[in-house]
């Protein structure tokens, strides 16, 4: 089954590939790895989530800007190279726009987590780290980056 099935199946629709929002690249491709950078929780260039979680938002709420912005993870890196190029998720890293007395970021971005071992099954499994700040761009509460290795490309013979 491809991976674009599996979204298929979960009624799971891929966004536009998000667009840099300063001086930078959505993504970039090194030897057998991607690294996809920081995406939030926007429809186009608009934020759907603002605010702090534990503050103006909800734990739930966490939970589900950490997926829309795993989502716009996967936009980009299926504009860049395609989600079946994708052999393994290797690291998540989140940022969580917290209130100070919050202690459950790692509760939240499992919301992007979550969508990324529902997309790829074990190979969606990854290494994590979940951070708290005080603030992210345009206040949007979540921030998700990731980096995944690729499968080798087909050798192509001399025709």
């Amino acid at each position: 089954m491809t991976i674009y099935q599996r979204l298929k199946d979960l009624n799971l629709e891929l966004p536009a590939a998000p667009k840099p929002a300063a001086s930078y690249v959505t993504v970039v491709e090194a030897s057998n790895l991607i690294f996809v950078s920081g995406q939030g929780p926007l429809v186009g260039p608009q934020p759907v989530y603002t605010g702090r979680i534990g503050e103006t938002l909800t734990q739930e709420d966490g939970y589900k800007a950490a997926r829309l912005s795993a989502m716009n993870a996967l936009a980009a890196l299926d504009a860049e190279i395609g989600l079946d190029r994708v052999m393994r998720i290797v690291k998540l890293t989140g940022w969580v726009s917290s209130a100070p007395d919050f202690y459950f970021q790692h509760l939240v971005i499992d919301g992007a987590s979550d969508l990324l071992i529902e997309v790829f099954g074990e190979t969606g499994l990854h290494t994590r780290c979940a951070l708290g700040v005080h603030v992210l761009p345009f206040n949007i509460p979540v921030e998700i980056e990731l980096v995944a290795a690729l499968k080798p490309e087909p050798v192509r013979g001399k025709g």
